[in-house]
């Protein structure tokens, strides 16, 4: 079978989600497996060129991943034109500047959420991408997760009648870095630096409405930071000026109600990280990262209150497994391999920078609600 290569700028891979999801995880096994089947005899082949920061992190990646193109400077990939791509996953106050060169350029856009700091800038990312008559892509790995596609399953057959809510628990706790090493970067905490749950946490809550349960329109947040102060990456304290909890209530088109409660400064007693548990006339369903159970109309409990005596039924033997009939592959590899695939032969990808931008929005009007007080409606975006 021919290989085709396509060359992949991958900038901020140094970082968490860029060596081990996006690197490791992702473009690795992709090319260990011979690459990607995309009809007429030919398999794609990714070769990335690696960037950030650190020449010596830079160098141990490349040798451990038989990596051969590895720089601490942009400037130099993008003016290569053998690499087609450019993936970003730096922070976010780094990312629209190196998206904007590209896009100038000449490259084809991947890149992590939030896509820009402010809707402004989201959008003209956008515009000038289609200027440019570049294609885009936008990491939504939430979708292609189990428990989400399960659910988004039983969204499609109907199972759930009329939807009336979704109610969603995302968080845990994030050691403050004193007496345990921090599970998050430092800038996560700083708003100087784009750091806050809402604008990290709110992009994936608009893809996740969007494309499994129906699409926003409303907004109510309250935010706060909780712990005022941290202790960085090389111990030194540091005030948190960002938001490290946000409570939001959303209406969905159809009238539905969704609640989604974010946090880093909760412990955990649910199944999993994140859940979603949605309410229907016909069932509900709670899903999490893999998992998913239901509880159909003729299978509900008749609960009755009583408080005075102990609660002797086991609510959870209601619910069922939604079986695993299919075998699931790593969330970020999957959306890797359909957005290389668009590239190459123009098969769909709808994950784009606008989509990216309604991400942005969502935020951007979840933190205005809470600094007014008020809802906050969320329009369509005007991209022309």
């Amino acid at each position: 079978m021919a290989k085709r290569v396509i060359g992949i700028i991958m900038n901020g891979v140094t970082g968490r989600m860029g060596a081990s999801q996006h690197l490791a995880r992702s473009i690795v096994p992709i090319r260990e497996q011979g690459g990607i089947d995309i009809g007429g005899g030919e398999k794609l082949y990714p070769e990335p060129f690696l960037i950030g920061r650190s020449h010596s992190k830079l160098e141990a990646l490349a040798a451990e991943f038989g990596i051969s193109r590895f720089s601490t400077s942009l400037d130099e990939a993008l003016a290569d034109p053998e690499y087609r791509i450019y993936f970003d996953a730096q922070t976010t106050a780094a990312r629209e500047g190196s998206v904007r060169r590209a896009i100038l350029a000449g490259k084809n856009i991947y890149c992590e959420k939030p896509v820009a700091a402010s809707l402004e800038g989201a959008l003209a990312l956008v515009r000038l991408a289609r200027e440019h008559n570049i294609k885009t892509g936008v990491v939504q790995d939430k979708l292609f997760l189990p428990g989400i596609r399960k659910l988004k399953s039983l969204v499609d057959n109907g199972f759930f009648g009329r939807i009336l809510s979704v109610r969603g628990e995302f968080g845990y706790w994030v050691f403050e870095g004193d007496w345990q090493r921090a599970q998050r970067p430092s800038w996560n905490y700083k708003k100087e630096l784009d750091g806050g749950i809402i604008l990290d946490m709110f992009s994936h809550w608009r893809y996740l409405f969007d494309h499994t349960i129906a699409r926003v329109r409303t907004v109510g947040c309250i935010g706060a930071t909780q712990i005022p102060e941290r202790v960085d990456e090389q111990g030194r304290p540091y005030q948190a000026t960002a938001d490290d909890m946000a409570f939001a209530t959303f209406e969905l088109e159809g009238g539905i109600i969704a609640q989604m409660n974010a946090s880093w400064t909760t412990r955990v007693y649910r199944d999993d990280l994140l859940t979603l548990q949605v309410d229907g006339t016909l069932g509900s369903a709670v899903a999490g990262l893999r998992h998913c159970k239901t509880q159909h109309r003729v299978n509900t409990p008749r609960p009755v209150w009583n408080p005075d005596i102990e609660s002797m039924h086991d609510y959870r033997r209601d619910w069922q497994d939604v079986p695993d009939n299919s075998t699931w592959d790593n969330a970020f590899r999957v959306e890797w391999e359909m957005f290389l695939r668009h590239v190459a032969t123009d098969s769909p990808f709808p994950y784009d920078l606008a989509d990216g931008a309604r991400g942005v929005q969502l935020a951007e009007f979840a933190l205005q609600s809470w600094h007014e007080r008020r809802w906050v409606d969320v329009p369509d975006l005007k991209l022309d």
